[in-house]
């Protein structure tokens, strides 16, 4: 193992360490996990997936995406749209924070930390390719981990909406994904109404 491989899975321990402690629990695969290393997990897998020459800052990114994310709920905002957007803006500021703190921590060189924070805070959507990967892998993740849950809440006009919204986030090859995930037939055919609309 080179110095650099040695690097990179010390800044992935530190970051699963730091998402082990998530109160929240989600079940993969018949198993209860802390949520956000779960979905840590399954985000380094989607972007493998889709980039399979991923660069380590945007494998670093997709770990990171949401660490720690429980500490800062979103009903420590005020509810409605601003509310959401401003909690979830600082939420991208805190999480490209944590993850530098760790990245310095292991010996990243400042380019690579500014670029993990770009990529987390997901600066130039749709013009940054890495960026336009980790969207995509946390819309398959979603869908995924909580869209049968989702759907069941909300009624059909609603999550029609919901899925448009996602879709209209992903790439192309994103969306070809989507459509091929196992699920349920209902799910998938509110995932084809969505592309008709």
């Amino acid at each position: 193992m080179t110095a650099d491989d040695e690097r990179f899975a010390r800044a992935i321990a530190a970051i699963d360490a730091a998402n082990a402690g998530d109160p929240n629990t989600i079940v993969v695969a018949g198993v209860e996990r802390p949520k956000e290393l779960a979905h840590a997990e399954l985000m380094t897998a989607w972007v493998t997936r889709l980039r399979p020459d991923a660069s380590d800052a945007l494998l670093l990114a997709a770990r990171a995406h949401h660490i720690r994310r429980w500490v800062v709920p979103r009903t420590s905002y005020p509810d409605g749209r601003a509310g959401y957007l401003r909690w979830r803006r600082d939420l991208h500021e805190r999480h490209a924070t944590d993850v530098g703190a760790i990245l310095d921590e292991v010996g990243y060189d400042a380019p690579t930390i500014a670029r993990v924070q770009d990529i987390v805070r997901k600066r130039n959507l749709t013009r940054d390719p890495d960026v336009q990967v980790l969207e995509d892998a946390l819309c398959l993740v979603f869908i995924e981990t909580q869209f049968a849950e989702l759907a069941a809440k909300l009624d059909r006009p609603k999550m029609v909406d919901v899925v448009r919204k996602t879709l209209k986030k992903m790439s192309a090859e994103g969306q070809a994904m989507a459509l091929s995930l196992e699920m349920h037939d209902d799910d998938r055919a509110l995932i084809e109404e969505a592309t008709r609309g």
